[in-house]
């Protein structure tokens, strides 16, 4: 059953200043690669979300890794997933 995913207004801002960063810093590529290894996890985590770990520092988080220097964090609730990264 694939649910909406909702993402947080905190999560918005940090994905703008990461997109903005990886263009100014490394090439439009690194930023394309990056976004889609993003939508694959949401995919993935749209279809089965417990096939993250779930976090050990908050209750209801889960965790999954992007990249070895960005890790997303959602909770998921009846109909709907709800990302912080």
């Amino acid at each position: 059953m694939s649910r909406t995913v909702i993402i947080s207004k905190t999560a918005e801002k940090k994905l703008e200043k990461l997109f903005l960063f990886l263009v100014e810093n490394w090439s439009l590529k690194v930023k394309s690669d990056f976004i889609k290894k993003l939508d694959e996890n949401i995919n993935l985590i749209k279809t089965n979300p417990e096939s993250f770990p779930q976090s050990e520092k908050k209750v209801g988080l889960y965790k999954c890794v992007i990249t070895k220097q960005r890790t997303l964090f959602y909770r998921y609730v009846g109909n709907y997933y709800s990302l912080i990264i």
